[in-house]
Parts: structure tokens; C-alpha cells; sequence
């Protein structure tokens, strides 16, 4: 008999856990038929649930019909259950998406939909309540198609006693060339082939009916048996933990699927930083259990005995026969709410916080912050309702009344280039160094964690130790101390000492090595994003339109709603700016529009100046994630700063050794030398102890001025190749002093007034490529966005005392010599052959920094008539720079210049014509 797991996913109020018991009750597994609003369900069986009558927690039934055993999941519909419903989908076989007729394709069900793809699962749909006088086939079919494609076919006619199928046949070969040649031969297509397509997502099946009152269920009952088919799972043992729970005496519950092998009572299983043995393999259907001695491949069960396990959490098997775990995929849903926990006077928030910790390993979405600073908890939610559920299980479990802040929106950070991150952790008897390769990511992928050294350089059981140093933290991002995300650090050189080195040691090193990365890398913040559906009347689209426009976010163009009279504007936007707009709607719609949201992932701030400054974080305070390294200097360790680690790191950048006098560090050791180190060797709570004196030290010895460089990810960077982990990687910040800010309020970029400069020079594709507006352009045509530029930068020599001189990279130009040409009141240069804009300004700085008098340059052409000008200048020429260039930068501030980024570039000028405008009395729209 073929072991299929089955999961049913649904929007709220769909019917799902009535298709459920529909579905056990048919099939003989229950003996009568449970209704939700009557609280007697069999799978909602938690108090709550049949309070509120909807499901909070996914839950297991087992049933069998025809010659296949089930395992049914029945999983939370409500939005803010998601990521409940997310951490079921990765043990599926299949999956049923139940749609009710009466609402249609919703919102939630385009998440979910989205969901089923990107975890790949053969999906089966069943359209519920067309019992419903509104319930129309045609529409609903036509509305799933815009997800599904024509791979959504109505399978109905195959259990209606129709007698002629051929245009359901049709339909169905349609689906691929397979199907179709079969088709044409033989008027059918075989089961076979029908399983096939629905295994490879081209196919899936529709049924009609109503769980309720039964309709149709039998016929999805013999579909689900006739045409799934069974995984082929490997013989070694593997298995995925996706829920941690608790039963209803207190017992810690690990919910696993079995993915390979099989697995025994009583085996040692990885838990933590040891092994447990397993007490129990239990078998759920409901609330009830039966215990077996195995569970094969394919089967989900119940473990009892870890302690440590986590949703997401993998079992492999090593190739001595071990078990080893390792993470599993990130999730998908994540929520964006932050929350600070309240308590009463007498209540102590850290006695509580286990408390906390114990819901977070049956719900990690919470993401449980304690801020040692502050003396709070934080958590993170995905809505007010699962924030009531919250409450309801902290006085019903735990007698515990607390109350909840307003919640702010969880910003993210991420980085825009490569960079290698270093962590040098060595007091005296302690040694470990650790490089990571820091990349980017498209958006929401979350972290991915990734090893590329040879166990001849550092011994895999180093590597799984940073591997599992990197996934245990919540690692914080450098511009406003957000969690970081969409970043894939790979683990590309490290080292241990034979006798000093204990795990504590890789822990430090590791930690500053994330941190250190990130410093000198560039860095983006992210905000979550809402997908929106807007219906307002006709008269009130104006007013929208206007208010989505300044809430920044982009929308389609109104479309007419002929069966309400109201139009519908789609569209996605920040969600700091839209989740108070549903009052305001109310407001001047005078309760006839209305507004939906889906939650559309994480993009770019729109405004990250504002939240980094409300935010205030100062990294270089934060001693607790420090990126400055520990050297061991006379016997003794001491601090070196994040930006000089680079000239004192032990390992260059491709793994090998830089201090070949020292053969005392070895680079391999075995995992009994890593457990026979010396009787002298502190410990975990020692080195803290340590690292609290160093840090204490550090913040008393601050940089003398020196900062780090907050970047919104539009600024272009010097990229440098290198090779680590055994290819060559382009990444940024290999620079031994921290970059300077680019916001042109502090550091030696000149103090004279922008307009005042004697010589105005502009990188003009950087420009081009960090204005929004002209970047637009220069996708369509770059030509078109450079005469736009030259034609602002005129405007701008009208209004200001100086020269301006627009450059622009021709390097690529065969045979160019280069040429500085006059356009109405500025100059423009294209650079020679195999000369870039940043080469030109930088020849051209150094020239300037004595008004051209002693200098000559070939590579610089200079007017006579500029020269002169220069002259008779009184003292040095006054330079400024607009770019966003790291190289630049350094050059720029190296000669007394002043600089500018491009995005203040930009303000300025719209600053200086909202001025004249004012002044001379412009109309804006003139």
C-alpha cells in the first residue's frame, strides 16, 4: 500500500477543516461527522480553536481509501497563521488548495498559491460551497487559470457517468508534447501519464462540491487515490523536523517527517551541542497516538527526548554512519510587526523570558529578542489576531497577564556587493580566525549558510562549528541594528591553534567576522512591502491616486468595477506607509471603498534617511556585536580596529598562511586534538569574561574620530577581484581605513559651500545610475539620460559662481583620444580609450591641487581660458566632486576637496530651484 501525505491549504472560513472531516468521515476513519461552528471537529480539538472556531495549529489525521494509506495535515488559514501553514509544506506529497465559491481567488490564496510553487507541490483544487447560489464554474475555473495557467482542468466529468470524455482528454493534453502524441494516437491519456503531469506541476486537477454536504468528496477521495503516486527515498537515513510542540501533559514533541532509511527507538540523535536518545516514536491521528519500535521513510511521526531540536532542523546520515543535522530551507513568511512585551512593576521580564523562548520553539516566527540594554522583550508577529492568541496561551498555559506596545514595522538590512569579512579571536591561550565571504542575494531569500574549504585547511568539524555559530544568531545589521537578510555567507578560509583552540574561540570569531563584513561593505535598508487591492467610488479615485502617489508606491491604472460601480486600483507599497491607510479610506470614501492587503515580501526603504536617523544606532557603541578583532600582542591580546584587520589577519585571502615563521599554528587537527587541549585552556564563561574586559577597553579607546560609512545601496564601489574558496570573487571594502561619510555633513570633504566652488566636477553615469529618475531613462536609453543630466547641470551653473565640468567614461571607445568640448555654460569631457571617469577625476584632482600651475598632465586636457581663470584665483582652487565612487572618494577627500554623493547632489539642486523659483516668483508649473 503507497504512503502519500496530503495537506490541505486554504484561506480563512474556505470550509477546510469541514473538507477534513469530510474527508476521515467517508473514508471510515471517523465514525461521525464533527462541525466547526458547533466546536466538534476532530482535528480542531485545542480550547481555543473551538473558541474562536478557526485553526491556529496544523494538525495529523490518518486514514486510508482504495489502495492508499493517507497522513492528512489539516493546516490554519487565517493570514496570520501562514508561517504555521509555510512549515507544513516541506513534508508534503501533495497538496489539496481548497477555494470557496463564494470569495473566489483572493489575496491569501495568491500567497499560498505562490507558496505551493516555490516548494514544488503537485497540487490538487477543489472548489467549496457550490452549493451557493453564486457559485459560477465557468468564472471560478476562468479566475484559477490566471495562477494555474491552462493546467488547471476541470476534472469533474471524469466521476459524472459522462460518456463521452474526449474534450476533458484534450484539455488535459494540452498540458505537454507527451500527452498530446498520446492523445492522437489513442483518444485518451493513460493514467500513467496523467500522474505524471500532475507530479510535474503541469497538471492539476479541479473537483466542485460541498464539503458540507458531502458533494463531491467521494469523487476527490478517488482522484487523491488514483493518481498519486509514492516518493523514492534514498536507503540512508534522513529526516526533517517541522513542528515543535508540546502534548497536553507538558512532553516536548518532535514532529518529523522520515526522508530516507528508517529510524529506531533508543537511537542517539544530534540535540544541541550533544545527543539524546530517542524514548519514543509516536504515530498522531487527532489527539491520539500509538507507539512504534520505526518509522520508515515516508512517515511522519512524533519524537519524544530532544531538547534541542528545532522546526527547519535536517538528519543525514554522515559517511562513518553518524548522524549529523544540518538547517534546512528558510522560510518563506516572516512577520514585520515588532512588539514590546509589558509587564506589571513586580513582574521581572528576564525571569519571563524562557517563558517566551518555550512558544518560540513551537512558533519561530515569534523571533524572540531579549534587548540586554533596554531589560526587554521583543517579539514578532504577523497580525493582531495571532498577537490575541499570544495572550490568550501566556494566562491559559503559563498564568501569565501581559500586555503588548503598538508594534513598529521590523526593517532589514542587507548588502549591495560582495565583500570578505575577517574575525581574529586571540587572547592569550585562545586562537581562531575566520573568513567569510558576505554576498547578496535577490530579495527574501533570507541567509543561506555555505562551507568552501578543504578539510586539509580546517577540519569539518570547525567548519559545522562556524556553520552553527552563523545560524544560532541574530545577526545585526550596521545602519539601524536590524536583522540582516538575503545574504549568503560562505565560510572560505579559517584556522585553529593544536592546543589553544576551543569552541568559544570559533563562537568570537565568527560573530566579528559577520560584523567586521558588514562594516566595510555597502549597505542597504529594506522594509516589508503590502500587495494592495483598492476599490473606492469613481469621484474618490482622484484622491486616491494622489495619496498612493506620495506613499510612494506603484500601482496600476484604474480599472471599472461594473457590478459595484467602484474602481479598482492594484498595487504594492511600503507597509509603514499603508497599514494606517484603511481609516483614512473609510474617511473620505464615506465608508464605500475598501482596501486589501497581502503581505509582498521585503524592498528597498523608501525613505532610509529618516529611519536611520530615528533609529540612532551607532555600531561602533554596540560592544555586544563588535567588529574590531583580538590580536595577541607581548603575551597579551589587544584590540585592532575592524578597518585595519585586513593588515593583520594570519590567513590571506585564498586560505594560505602570511606567517609561514610560526609553524606552531597548524592548520589541521582532528577532533580529539580539538578535545585534548590543555588543563591551563579557559572556558566559555572565562572567554565572555574576557571579551567583556577587552570590549569595556575598546570603548574607552574610540577612534579617534574616525567613521563608518552608512550607505542606501544607490552608490556605485570599487570592486576588487580576489581569490577565496578557491575562486575568484569580485567584493568590495578591502581598505585599511574606514570609508568616510557620503552625506557631505562630516569628514574632510571641504568646507567651503557647494555653489561656491571654483570647479564643479560630475561623474556623469554615476550620477545617471543613482538618480531614480534618469536611471529609469538610461534603461530605455542611455543617450536620452545623458543629454537630461547635461541639461540639469546647465540649470545648475545658472544659479551657482562656478565652472562645471560633466565627465563621462568613453574607455571602450577604440581609438578615442579624448576631448573636454564646451555646452552652452559647462564642459563636458569623454574620457580616452582605456580611461575611466573616476582615472580623469582623479589625474584631474591632482592636478588642481596647485590651480594647474606646476602641473601637466597628457591624460587632462585643459582649457587655456580655464587655466586662466584659475589663476587669478586668490589661494587654492576650490574642487568639488559629485560621485559615489569609493576610489573617488578617497582621492577627493585626500586633496583638501570637497565631496559630495549623488544623492545630495540631488537634493541640492532641487533645493537651490525650489529657491529661485520662490525668489523669481516661477510657477512650478510653468
Amino acid at each position: 500500500m503507497k504512503q502519500i501525505t496530503i495537506g490541505i491549504i486554504a484561506h480563512v472560513d474556505s470550509g477546510k477543516t469541514t473538507l477534513s472531516e469530510a474527508l476521515l468521515y467517508l473514508s471510515g476513519s471517523i465514525r461521525s461527522f464533527g462541525r466547526v461552528d458547533k466546536g466538534a471537529s476532530f482535528l480542531d480539538n485545542d480550547e481555543l480553536e473551538r473558541r474562536r472556531g478557526i485553526t491556529i495549529f496544523s494538525k495529523q489525521a490518518r486514514f486510508v481509501y482504495g489502495n492508499t494509506s493517507f497522513v492528512l495535515i489539516d493546516t490554519p488559514g487565517h493570514a496570520d497563521f501562514s508561517a504555521e501553514t509555510e512549515r507544513t509544506l516541506g513534508i508534503l506529497d501533495y497538496a489539496i488548495l481548497l477555494i470557496s465559491a463564494d470569495d473566489g481567488v483572493k489575496g491569501q490564496t495568491m500567497i499560498l498559491w505562490k507558496l505551493l510553487s516555490e516548494y514544488n507541490i503537485p497540487t490538487f483544487l477543489f472548489f467549496n460551497k457550490m452549493d451557493r447560489n453564486s457559485a459560477e464554474k465557468g468564472f471560478l475555473l476562468t479566475a484559477v487559470r490566471e495562477l494555474a495557467g491552462d493546467g488547471a482542468v476541470d476534472f469533474s466529468g471524469f466521476y459524472e457517468h459522462q460518456t463521452n470524455q474526449e474534450d476533458d482528454y484534450e484539455q488535459i493534453a494540452m498540458c505537454s508534447e507527451e500527452a498530446m502524441e498520446e492523445f492522437l494516437e489513442t483518444d485518451i491519456v493513460s493514467e500513467q501519464t496523467i500522474r505524471k503531469l500532475i507530479r510535474d506541476r503541469k497538471l492539476f486537477p479541479c473537483l466542485f462540491g460541498s464539503a458540507l454536504r458531502m458533494d463531491g468528496v467521494e469523487a476527490l477521495l478517488k482522484l487523491l487515490d488514483c493518481y498519486t503516486e509514492p516518493q523514492q527515498y534514498p536507503k540512508e537515513f534522513s529526516a526533517r523536523v517541522y513542528k515543535v510542540g508540546r502534548d497536553k501533559d507538558g512532553v516536548r514533541l518532535t514532529m518529523i517527517k522520515i526522508t530516507g532509511g528508517s529510524l529506531k527507538n533508543k537511537t542517539l540523535i544530534p540535540d544541541g551541542e550533544k545527543e539524546s536518545k530517542i524514548n519514543q516514536i509516536r504515530f498522531y491521528s487527532g489527539e491520539k497516538y500509538e507507539l512504534r519500535d520505526e518509522a520508515q521513510a515516508g512517515e511522519i511521526c512524533a519524537l519524544t527526548g530532544l531538547k534541542e531540536s528545532y522546526a527547519g532542523q535536517e538528519y543525514v546520515s554522515g559517511d562513518d554512519g553518524r548522524i549529523l543535522t544540518e538547517s534546512g530551507r528558510l522560510a518563506i513568511l516572516n512577520a514585520v510587526l515588532n512588539y514590546r512585551v509589558l509587564t506589571d512593576a513586580l513582574t521581572d521580564p528576564l525571569k519571563i523570558l524562557p517563558i517566551f523562548k518555550t512558544l518560540e520553539e513551537e512558533s519561530p516566527e515569534l523571533s524572540v529578542y531579549w534587548d540586554e540594554d533596554k531589560k526587554d522583550i521583543y517579539i514578532s508577529v504577523m497580525g493582531k489576531v495571532q498577537l490575541e492568541i499570544l495572550s490568550a496561551i501566556l494566562r491559559e498555559r503559563f498564568s501569565l497577564d501581559v500586555s503588548f506596545d503598538s508594534g513598529n514595522i521590523i526593517y532589514k538590512e542587507t548588502i549591495t556587493e560582495p565583500v570578505i569579512g575577517v574575525g581574529h579571536f586571540e587572547p592569550l591561550r585562545h586562537y581562531a580566525e575566520v573568513h567569510l565571504l558576505l554576498e547578496p542575494l535577490e530579495r527574501d531569500r533570507g541567509l543561506v549558510f555555505a562551507a568552501s574549504v578543504s578539510s586539509d585547511k580546517l577540519a569539518k568539524n570547525w567548519q559545522r562549528l562556524i556553520l552553527t555559530h552563523l545560524e544560532e544568531r541574530r545577526h545585526r545589521g550596521v545602519l539601524t541594528g536590524s536583522p540582516i537578510t538575503d545574504m549568503k555567507i560562505t565560510l572560505v578560509a579559517g584556522k585553529a591553534h593544536l592546543k589553544h583552540t576551543e569552541g568559544g574561540d570559533f563562537r568570537q570569531a565568527t560573530y566579528r567576522a559577520v560584523r567586521q563584513g558588514l562594516m566595510m561593505a555597502e549597505n542597504l535598508l529594506l522594509e516589508p512591502f503590502y500587495r494592495f487591492s483598492l476599490k473606492v467610488p469613481t469621484e474618490s479615485v482622484g484622491r486616491a491616486l494622489t495619496d498612493l502617489d506620495q506613499m510612494q508606491a506603484e500601482f496600476s491604472a484604474p480599472e471599472a468595477e461594473i457590478s459595484t460601480g467602484l474602481s479598482v486600483i492594484r498595487g504594492r507599497g511600503p507597509v509603514s506607509v499603508l497599514k494606517d491607510y484603511p481609516a483614512e479610506i473609510a474617511s473620505y470614501t464615506k465608508g464605500l471603498g475598501t482596501i486589501s492587503f497581502i503581505l509582498d515580501g521585503y524592498g528597498n526603504c523608501h525613505n532610509p534617511e529618516e529611519v536611520i536617523a530615528e533609529k540612532a544606532y551607532d555600531p561602533e557603541a554596540d560592544l555586544r556585536n563588535t567588529a574590531d578583532s583580538v590580536f595577541c600582542q607581548n603575551g597579551a591580546g589587544h584590540i585592532v580596529p575592524y578597518y585595519e584587520v585586513y593588515d593583520h589577519m594570519h590567513l590571506s585571502f585564498d586560505g594560505t598562511d602570511t606567517r609561514a615563521n610560526q609553524p606552531e599554528l597548524v592548520n589541521r587537527e582532528s577532533a580529539a586534538d580539538a578535545r585534548s587541549v590543555s588543563k591551563t585552556a579557559l572556558g566559555t564563561e572565562e572567554v565572555d569574561a574576557i571579551i567583556e574586559s577587552i570590549s569595556n577597553s575598546s570603548a574607552r579607546s574610540k577612534r579617534n574620530g574616525k567613521k563608518w560609512k552608512k550607505s542606501f545601496g544607490e552608490d556605485s564601489v570599487n570592486l576588487q577581484t580576489v581569490q577565496a574558496g578557491g575562486k575568484a570573487v569580485k567584493i568590495s571594502g578591502l581598505r585599511k581605513q574606514p570609508a568616510q561619510t557620503a552625506s557631505g555633513g562630516k569628514g574632510p570633504t571641504g568646507a567651503f559651500p557647494l555653489e561656491s566652488a571654483d570647479i564643479l566636477l560630475v561623474d556623469g553615469y554615476n550620477v545617471i545610475f543613482a538618480w531614480e529618475e534618469l536611471k529609469r531613462l538610461a534603461n530605455d536609453n542611455i543617450d536620452a539620460a545623458r543629454d537630461a543630466l547635461i541639461e540639469i547641470l546647465c540649470k545648475y551653473c545658472a544659479m551657482t559662481e562656478g565652472e562645471v565640468i560633466a565627465v563621462f567614461d568613453a574607455y571602450r571607445v577604440k581609438g578615442r583620444p579624448g576631448e573636454m568640448s564646451k555646452y552652452q555654460n559647462i564642459r563636458i569631457v569623454y574620457t580616452a580609450e582605456e580611461q575611466t571617469a573616476d582615472q580623469y577625476i582623479e589625474r584631474f584632482v591632482n592636478m588642481a591641487a596647485d590651480s594647474f600651475k606646476n602641473s601637466a598632465d597628457p591624460g587632462v586636457q585643459i582649457p587655456k581660458d580655464l587655466k586662466e581663470t584659475l589663476h587669478k584665483k586668490p589661494g587654492k582652487a576650490k574642487i568639488a566632486v559629485v560621485t559615489s565612487d569609493a576610489t573617488e572618494q578617497v582621492v577627493t577627500m585626500g586633496q583638501g576637496c570637497k565631496l559630495v554623493s549623488s544623492r545630495d547632489f540631488k537634493t541640492r539642486i532641487d533645493q537651490l530651484t525650489q529657491h529661485m523659483n520662490q525668489k523669481y516668483n516661477i510657477s512650478s508649473q510653468s
